[in-house]
């Protein structure tokens, strides 16, 4: 995944915008959706939802392990630390229409903020950070279109600034080219089966 200026995000009319002021956008990056058309933002959320994880590099999966290992140890993931505990989720910052029951997302650890026609929102939270992982459908300037991807954080405290600080370098340089690598493999498999399926 290619990385992007904030102003790739904050200057798209996205509803976040609204509900996440007192968030700070930790990252903007393009994701891989190769000819993308204005109607396929189904089929990226449809690779997300896939699950991506375990598709990701060793690295990457053995970072993944090590998070939820230390989260164990320190307690970073009790129920007491998360949504509806720690931090009230931002769905009731959401408009009324938008406040129907969200659906269980087995693949991913974030649960459905909101969904809509070129956006979705899930948010997270535990004992260092309250955080939103936005995705967007949004022209690419050369006549097609491309998802992006960005993250939003509320740390918690000393804490959760230092744990964001730490992490930061991992992100960057190993678990978002992992994932976005595993992110093209599962778009270009979900848009070969709807292919697939249009012919037959």
């Amino acid at each position: 995944m290619r990385r992007l200026p904030q102003a790739a995000h904050t200057a798209q009319p996205w509803l976040v915008h609204e509900i996440a002021t007192d968030f700070a956008l930790e990252d903007v990056w393009e994701v891989p959706s190769p000819g993308g058309g204005p109607d396929d933002f189904p089929a990226l959320l449809a690779a997300f939802d896939g699950g991506l994880e375990h598709e990701a590099s060793l690295p990457t999966r053995a970072l993944f392990w090590l998070r939820f290992k230390i989260g164990a140890l320190l307690r970073l993931d009790r129920k007491s630390t998360g949504l509806g505990a720690r931090v009230p989720s931002l769905r009731e910052r959401l408009p009324e229409e938008l406040r129907r029951p969200a659906p269980v997302r087995q693949s991913s650890e974030f649960k459905l903020l909101y969904e809509r026609e070129n956006e979705r929102a899930m948010e997270i939270a535990n004992g260092t950070m309250h955080g939103i992982l936005h995705l967007g459908w949004v022209p690419d300037g050369r006549g097609g279109w491309r998802g992006q991807l960005a993250i939003l954080v509320k740390p918690n405290g000393r804490l959760g600034a230092a744990y964001m600080a730490l992490i930061k370098p991992f992100r960057h340089l190993i678990v978002y080219p992992a994932l976005g690598r595993a992110w093209e493999r599962k778009w270009q498999k979900v848009r070969a089966e709807g292919t697939a399926n249009k012919a037959g």
